[in-house]
């Protein structure tokens, strides 16, 4: 049975999660709802013709800080200084970028209207994150995302040059104990990404 949510400041319990982690559905992407979603682990994600659906996974992938793995080429390109990194410098074109570069075996975005307005809200009152990534005065890549205590939770990132999505996502283990990386791909587990229960990601956040 899907939880759904009315007014009221509360998600079910996390035990009642689907098998693909779907916990509870409607609600709306406040403020406040997103900042209760993010401390007790659970994120929206849904499309244009959903209603807002809310996930809380029963495994997430993640990288821990003290085991990312920078290849050396990738170590050259930092000791090359070609990329200036920012924080906060400029969200909404961080979250468009995210919302609007083509993913190859992706149609379209996750990222709709109504969540690039919640989420650029939530930064304006200081919980949401960007990184940039910039060359040669260029926005060149970047990431966004919400931090709970030590770990970052990344939403999305994007890259127009080569290694400028690493740089941002090296960035972040460089301020925080994890990365959640929410869902698992090739290129992260490169770099150190694995999966861990939920009972172990709970406590991370705590």
């Amino acid at each position: 049975m899907i939880f759904r949510l009315d007014d009221r400041l509360i998600f079910p319990d996390p035990k009642l999660a689907e098998p693909d982690g779907l916990l509870a559905i409607v609600g709306d992407l406040s403020t406040d709802r997103l900042l209760l979603a993010y401390q007790n682990g659970i994120f929206p994600w849904y499309s244009d013709d959903d209603p807002i659906l809310w996930y809380l996974p029963h495994e997430r992938f993640v990288i821990y800080a003290d085991e990312l793995k920078i290849s050396t080429s990738m170590k050259r390109v930092l000791r090359k200084g070609s990329f200036i990194i920012t924080m906060n410098k400029c969200f909404e074109e961080v979250i468009e970028a995210c919302s609007t570069i083509e993913r190859k075996g992706q149609d379209g975005t996750w990222i709709t209207a109504e969540m690039k307005q919640a989420y650029i809200k939530l930064h304006h009152a200081g919980y949401a994150h960007s990184i940039e990534v910039w060359q040669d005065n260029e926005l060149v890549g970047g990431m966004y995302g919400v931090p709970v205590n030590k770990v970052f939770c990344g939403e999305s990132m994007f890259s127009r040059v080569s290694n400028a999505s690493k740089a941002a996502l090296i960035h972040i283990c460089g301020l925080y104990k994890m990365l959640d990386c929410q869902m698992p791909t090739e290129h992260l587990a490169s770099m150190g990404g694995r999966m861990i229960d939920r009972k172990e990601y709970m406590a991370a956040l705590k």
